[in-house]
């Protein structure tokens, strides 16, 4: 939280200063010039709109967003292809130590705790799978639908990736503590294409991140939401889907962080961008997307669902 208010600050006080390079040209600014950035493609559907939001109240600005796997886009963080890399990680000690012999200080600033939603074929009757269950399917033991659903007639499990060397994938091998995924989990490309897979292959289950379907104004949400159904992961007696308050309450098995990783040396565009993002304007674009702001409170609502007894007067 002090490393927000501290680059806000900074953003704030450069705001009015046109530094230019030892050619005399201008540089960026918070809120003016181009700078590219890398962003995994997993949190497309929320980026596009924070990168929108931004251009929208800085016509000056220009941000041109690489959608990519988050090994991509560490690796061009590194190489300084890009201002900005937006992945579910910080840097390892090597990554930043890296950083640190060029004499930057990079950022590494929390924006959002997502989910990693579980999505089935329609036409599959089981929807309800315990944490414990997907992890047997992911380390190898459990092969067959049968083997979780007795009765079950869809033969062998499939599960699919978005990417080769997604985020979520690294998070999976890195929270399961696994050297690989066994041989029936494959990667496609895109999230768009676990969609396509899943909505056409009865014994798929397909991982994706959660913007993709949690925003119930963005008709591509809806249309995903359509052709595929999410799954409930069970940890104990309840089984829950990647809603933002299961996310927040630790209740939702598969949860993690959004980070902004930043190369920027001085206060440019990308520094303007990241604290747009952590401010409150972007932190409700997080909350409108269905994932959980790293900033703002999220208000939550308990209901109780105790049948009303009926009062009746004398």
């Amino acid at each position: 939280m002090n490393k927000i208010i501290s680059v806000l600050a900074i953003v704030f006080l450069a705001s009015g200063c046109r530094e230019k390079d030892k050619a005399g040209k201008e540089l960026d600014t918070p809120t003016t010039g181009e700078i590219t950035i890398a962003v995994d493609e997993s949190l497309k559907p929320l980026f596009q709109a924070e990168v929108e939001a931004f251009e929208g109240l800085y016509q000056y600005a220009h941000i041109k967003t690489k959608f990519t796997s988050e090994a991509k886009a560490i690796k061009d963080l590194l190489k300084d292809s890009v201002r900005l890399a937006v992945v579910t990680r910080k840097l390892y000690p090597q990554e930043k130590q890296q950083l640190d012999s060029l004499k930057i200080n990079g950022a590494q600033i929390l924006v959002a705790k997502e989910g990693i939603a579980l999505i089935a074929n329609k036409e599959n009757p089981d929807s309800l799978i315990t944490w414990k269950q997907v992890t047997s399917i992911l380390q190898g033991e459990t092969s067959q639908w049968k083997q979780l659903y007795p009765a079950s007639t869809l033969g062998d499990i499939q599960v699919v990736f978005d990417n080769p060397q997604s985020g979520i994938i690294r998070y999976l091998t890195d929270t399961l503590q696994l050297q690989k995924l066994p041989s029936y989990c494959f990667a496609a490309s895109t999230n768009e294409e676990v969609f396509a897979h899943v909505s056409k292959t009865k014994n798929a289950i397909g991982l994706i991140g959660l913007s993709w379907i949690s925003d119930n104004d963005d008709p591509s949400a809806n249309r995903f939401l359509k052709s595929i159904k999410v799954m409930g992961i069970a940890t104990d007696d309840d089984y829950v889907k990647p809603y933002k308050a299961y996310i927040m309450m630790k209740k939702y098995p598969l949860s993690r962080n959004v980070f902004i990783l930043s190369r920027e040396a001085r206060t440019g565009l990308g520094s303007g961008f990241l604290a747009f993002v952590a401010s409150d304007k972007g932190q409700r674009i997080v909350l409108k997307a269905g994932l959980v702001p790293a900033t703002a409170p999220v208000r939550l609502v308990e209901i109780n669902r105790a049948p009303l007894q009926k009062i009746v007067s004398e």
